[in-house]
C-alpha cells in the first residue's frame, strides 16, 4: 500500500484538499502542519509512516523542526525522536529529496552529526529517499561507523539492516524512485565526467547483475541479504564480499560479463548504500519497463552515441505477427541493443501465459520460463551494449538470456563456440532494427565473400553497407517459412541504385507488409533517417507469384520529435494487417 494511503487510512497524518500541505497528527507538541509541495517533506511523510507501522514508535514521542539551543540560532531538526514522555532527544535525522548528490549527501551527512551532538542525542543520521545512513553518539568520525539498520523502538540498530521476510526486507519500488536511484548509481561512478558514461554504465550493469544475482539466491526466512552494509563495516570489507558475489555469478555466464568490476572500494559502497534496499526481482514488470526505458533511452541517445528504438515500434512489429508467434517458436534479434526487441517478447509471452493459466500456478511459470531459457536468443556486436542488454532482461524476470556478444555478420559457426543454438536456418522468427550507415569494406573482413549482396554479377563489390548485409543474415537464420519485422531505411525501397537489393529481397521473400514512418519517428531517440518496416516472410519454394501486400503510413508513433507524447497510428495499423491476413483479395 502507497504511504500517502496507509498514511491517511491510519490517520497518522492529513492532507489538505489542494494536496499542497500536510498535517501530522497527535505529535509531541501537537499536530503540525508542513509544505508537502517540497520534495524532502515526501521523504519525511514517508519515514514518518515507517517510524510508526514499521518500528514502532509512537507519534507522542516525536516532533519536527525543533529548533536547535540559542547558540545555534536559525537551525531546525527535521525530524526528533524523544526517549518515551520525556525531552531527552533519542534520535535526530535529517531528510534530504531523493536524489540528492553524493556530495550534497555527504554535506548533509556531517551537518546533522554536528547537530545530533548539540541535541545530545543517542543517534543521529541523514535519509535521502532509499539512501540512508546513521551514526552512534561519537563514534562518528568515518562511515565505517556507519549503521543502515534503524532501531527497532529504541533497541539496539541490528549489525544486517535487510533480511528475508523480517521487519526490514527489501521491498519493491515505484518507476520514479528506481529511475532515481539507477541516476544517483550512475552518477557515482560517472562522478560528473571524471569517467567515460559507457564504461561508467557498464559498471552499473555489473552491480545490478550482482544484486538481482543476492536477490535471488535461496535463503532461509530470516537469513539476512549479502548485498548490503553491515553495521560498522569498513569499505574494503563490503568491497570483498560484493566481488566475491560478481566472481561467483561470473563464472554462470562468462561472454557477457568479461571483465572484472573497476570501482574503488568507496564508490562500491556508495552504490551499493543506493541500491540496497530495493527488491528489483519483486518490483513490478512494467515499473521496471518504463524506468529503464526512460533511463535507457537517454543514456543511449546522448552517452553511447546509438539511437533507441522506440518501444511503440517494436511494440507494433511484435503484435503484427502476434497470432502467429507461439511459445515453442525460436526467436532471435541480431541486433539486438540493449534489448528492445527482445522485452517486448517477453511481454508478450507473459501477457499470453496469462490467458492460459493462472498467474501463480507452476504452467505460467514454465510456459514464460521455458520460452526465455531455451527460445529467446540476442547478438549485440558491442560487449557493453551486451552488457546492457544482459541486465536489462535479468531484471525483467529473464535470467536465462542467451544474449552473446558478437559480429553478426561473422562466420555463424564461430557463434556456435557461444551459444550452440546459433545455427542457419533454426530460427521461426526474427525482430531487428539493424545499424543504419555503416560500410564494410573488402579489405576489412574475411567472411564477406560468403554474402551473396558482396557480389556484383562475377564480379565482388570493394564495399557493402551493413544494412543490405543484416538483410541476407536474417535469411540465414531464418527456417524456411519463417518471418521477420525489419526496420530499414527507405533509401534502399526508393533509390534507383539498389533496384538488385529489391529483386533479391523479392526473390527470397514473400513480401506481407510495408509501413512507411514518418520522417521524425526516431528524431527523439538520435536518427533521423526515413525509415519503413518490413513484414517478410521467407520462401520455402516460390509458389505465388501474384499476391497482395498490406501497405501502411504510421504519421504518429506515440511520442513527437521533442519526446512529447502524441497520437498513434501502429494500433489500427496491426488491427488492420489482421483484418488484411484473413481475406487479402476482399480488404479494402
Amino acid at each position: 500500500m502507497d504511504f500517502k494511503e496507509l498514511g491517511l487510512q491510519k490517520n497518522y497524518f492529513s492532507i489538505s484538499e489542494d494536496g499542497k500541505r500536510i498535517t501530522y497528527k497527535d505529535t509531541k507538541f501537537g499536530d503540525r502542519k508542513e509544505k508537502l509541495s517540497d520534495p524532502e517533506e515526501l521523504c519525511r511523510a514517508e519515514f514518518f509512516v515507517d517510524l510508526l507501522e514499521k518500528y514502532q514508535y509512537e507519534a507522542k514521542n516525536i516532533w519536527l523542526e525543533v529548533e536547535m539551543p540559542k547558540r545555534v540560532p536559525n537551525q531546525f531538526a527535521d525530524l526528533v525522536i524523544y526517549e518515551p514522555d520525556t525531552k531527552k532527544a533519542y534520535f535526530v535525522i535529517e531528510f534530504k529529496k531523493a536524489d540528492i548528490s553524493d556530495n550534497e549527501f555527504e554535506q548533509a551527512v556531517k551537518q546533522w552529526i554536528w547537530n545530533g551532538r548539540i541535541l545530545d542525542s543517542q543517534y543521529y543520521g541523514t535519509i535521502a529517499g532509499e539512501t540512508q545512513r546513521f551514526f552512534e553518539r561519537w563514534k562518528d568520525e568515518s562511515i565505517d561507523d556507519a549503521f543502515y539498520a534503524f532501531p527497532i523502538r529504541y533497541g539496539k540498530p541490528e549489525e544486517r539492516t535487510f533480511t528475508k521476510e523480517w521487519t526490514k526486507d527489501i521491498e519493491p519500488i515505484a518507476t520514479d524512485t528506481l529511475k532515481t536511484i539507477l541516476s544517483k548509481a550512475h552518477q557515482t561512478i560517472w562522478k560528473w565526467g571524471k569517467r567515460n558514461p559507457a564504461e561508467a554504465f557498464g559498471e552499473v550493469a555489473k552491480i545490478i547483475f550482482i544484486k538481482v544475482a543476492d536477490e535471488k539466491m535461496a535463503r532461509k526466512k530470516w537469513e539476512p541479504y549479502e548485498f548490503q552494509r553491515k553495521r560498522n563495516e569498513s569499505t574494503d570489507r563490503l568491497a570483498k564480499r560484493i566481488h566475491a558475489i560478481y566472481e561467483r555469478e561470473q563464472a554462470k555466464d562468462p561472454q557477457v560479463f568479461q571483465e572484472n568490476i573497476k570501482l574503488d572500494d568507496k564508490e562500491l559502497a556508495a552504490v551499493v548504500e543506493h541500491l540496497q534496499a530495493v527488491n528489483l526481482n519483486k518490483t513490478d514488470i512494467d515499473v521496471k519497463w518504463q524506468a529503464f526505458q526512460q533511463f535507457l533511452g537517454n543514456f543511449f541517445k546522448w552517452d553511447f552515441g546509438q539511437y533507441f528504438t522506440p518501444t511503440a515500434v517494436t511494440k507494433f512489429c511484435v503484435e503484427m505477427l502476434g497470432d502467429e508467434i507461439e511459445n515453442h517458436h525460436k526467436m532471435l534479434d541480431p541486433a539486438c541493443g540493449s534489448g528492445g526487441f527482445l522485452l517486448q517478447l517477453l511481454d508478450f509471452m507473459r501477457t499470453k501465459a496469462n490467458d492460459f493459466y493462472a498467474k501463480d500456478s507452476v504452467s505460467y511459470y514454465n510456459y514464460r520460463h521455458d520460452f526465455a531459457e531455451k527460445k529467446l536468443f540476442g547478438i549485440e556486436i558491442s560487449e557493453a551494449i551486451a552488457r546492457v542488454a544482459k541486465m536489462n532482461m535479468i531484471l525483467h524476470d529473464d535470467w536465462h538470456t542467451n544474449v552473446i556478444s558478437h559480429d553478426s555478420l561473422d562466420d555463424i559457426e564461430k557463434m556456435r563456440k557461444y551459444n550452440l543454438w546459433f545455427e542457419k536456418e533454426s530460427f521461426d522468427f526474427i525482430f531487428t532494427n539493424p545499424p543504419f550507415g555503416a560500410v564494410i569494406k573488402k579489405t576489412e573482413s574475411e567472411y564477406l565473400s560468403d554474402f551473396e549482396f558482396w557480389k556484383d554479377g562475377k564480379k565482388e563489390r570493394t564495399s557493402q553497407k551493413t544494412e543490405i548485409l543484416f538483410i541476407e543474415r536474417c535469411r540465414q537464420f531464418l527456417v524456411p517459412d519463417g518471418n521477420m519485422a525489419i526496420v530499414l531505411p527507405d533509401w534502399i525501397l526508393t533509390n534507383s541504385s539498389l533496384q538488385y537489393v529489391r529483386d533479391w529481397i523479392l526473390s527470397h521473400f514473400k513480401l506481407r507488409a510495408v509501413v512507411s514512418l514518418s520522417q521524425d519517428a526516431f528524431k527523439y531517440y538520435g536518427a533521423g533517417v526515413k525509415s519503413s518496416i518490413l513484414i517478410l516472410q521467407k520462401w520455402k519454394w516460390k509458389s505465388e507469384k501474384d499476391y497482395k501486400i498490406f501497405m501502411a503510413t504510421a504519421n504518429r508513433i506515440g511520442i513527437d520529435a521533442t519526446g512529447r507524447p502524441c497520437e498513434n497510428d501502429l494500433p489500427e495499423i496491426v488491427k488492420q494487417f489482421k483484418i488484411f491476413n484473413k481475406d487479402p483479395d476482399f480488404f479494402q
